[in-house]
């Protein structure tokens, strides 16, 4: 349900299926402003949170500060939201922009930040040293069956390779936000809400089958979300209102209806993450803004 401004409301609709009963349908969350971080050393301080399928990493990185992997078992993505980073990966290096977005290949990578900052980093559950480390590690060990197994989308043509792609790309009347994809995720850097959003102008939704990750850098928000009514009395959960502020993690599980809302004064920036990436997306053309490198 989108309003008719929305470019979504283009999207073919959900299927009016009968929700399943047995749903396990939790929503992760991780308010980072709040809470200790998991890991600290002399290169960062680093926040986790997972989903059924990715591992969210926020780390707040001191000048010249590393990050590194080493026997990566899939691609992942760095999300740059201001300062700059060089990126090597194999035999590839690249000096990173800030307000840039990166995917690395397997392998042996590091991420460097000659000046500190802050950096998101993404990767599947098949990194299994940091799922480890999430605070909600076990809150899958009951599995989702109604979210199908992670399967990765094909390799491109040219190969796994060290790609970025700059975020500063002008907003265009029927595109949704700025979606970029490669073969592990799909990260929307939505348009910011400069104060409160337009409570006339919601967009309450679902998806049958897979999670969506909301990643607030800055600013504050309120997320809604309203279970169905199944068959089954023990699926049934009350509405629930979840205020944030940035930066926060939301993992908003499928079927539930869910809105969200800026309500800060100021810049209210939100990130919209899903793994693997999504196809309805995906199927509008120009939406994805790196297609090319990554052709289904």
């Amino acid at each position: 349900m989108y309003d008719k401004s929305d470019p979504r409301a283009a999207l073919a609709p959900a299927a009016a299926a009968k929700p399943k009963t047995g749903l396990i349908a939790e929503e992760q969350l991780a308010t980072f402003y709040d809470t200790a971080p998991q890991l600290t050393d002399n290169n960062a301080k680093s926040w986790f949170v997972r989903g059924h399928n990715f591992v969210v990493v926020y780390s707040e990185v001191e000048p010249g500060g590393m990050l590194a992997r080493t026997n990566q078992p899939d691609e992942y993505v760095v999300l740059l939201p201001t300062v700059a980073a060089r990126i090597e990966a194999g035999n590839e290096t690249a000096d990173v922009a800030g307000h840039s977005i990166a995917f690395v290949p397997p392998g042996e990578s590091r991420v460097t930040l000659p000046k500190g900052g802050v950096i998101i980093r993404l990767f599947t559950t098949r990194s299994d040293d940091l799922v480890a480390l999430c605070p909600n590690a076990e809150a899958y060990d009951i599995p989702r069956t109604h979210i199908p197994d992670f399967a990765p989308w094909p390799t491109p043509p040219e190969g796994l390779k060290l790609r970025h792609y700059s975020l500063d790309v002008p907003k265009q009347e029927g595109r949704f936000g700025r979606i970029f994809r490669c073969t592990t995720f799909m990260v929307n850097m939505l348009d910011s809400y400069d104060g409160p959003r337009d409570t006339t102008k919601m967009s309450p939704h679902h998806h049958d089958d897979f999670e969506q990750c909301s990643l607030l850098l800055e600013g504050e928000y309120i997320h809604h979300l309203r279970w169905p009514w199944t068959t089954n009395l023990s699926d049934w959960k009350a509405d629930k209102t979840i205020e944030v502020k940035g930066p926060s993690v939301l993992v908003i599980p499928p079927p539930t209806l869910h809105t969200s809302r800026a309500t800060g004064a100021g810049r209210n920036q939100l990130v919209d993450i899903f793994c693997p990436p999504r196809a309805d997306f995906s199927d509008k053309p120009g939406w994805v803004l790196n297609e090319e490198d990554y052709p289904r």
